[in-house]
């Protein structure tokens, strides 16, 4: 299972699991493919925050092949 702390791994198209910003608190994880990517640095502790094809945006948790 790969993480999405490094930008270098995300790419547009991706299938992802998200952390939406009000879903923090709980965890719960939104499904998706990347859309554009939102983090312009090469890592992020929380995760490489993204925006989903659906429109939604959160930080990157889970690389799903």
């Amino acid at each position: 299972m790969n993480n999405g702390n490094q930008r270098a791994q995300i790419k547009p198209g991706a299938h992802v699991k998200i952390v939406l910003k009000e879903d923090q608190r709980t965890g719960e994880l939104t499904e998706g493919y990347v859309k554009d990517i939102l983090t312009n640095s090469s890592q992020h502790p929380h995760g490489i925050k993204v925006r989903l094809e659906t429109g939604e945006v959160g930080r990157v948790k889970e690389i799903l092949d």
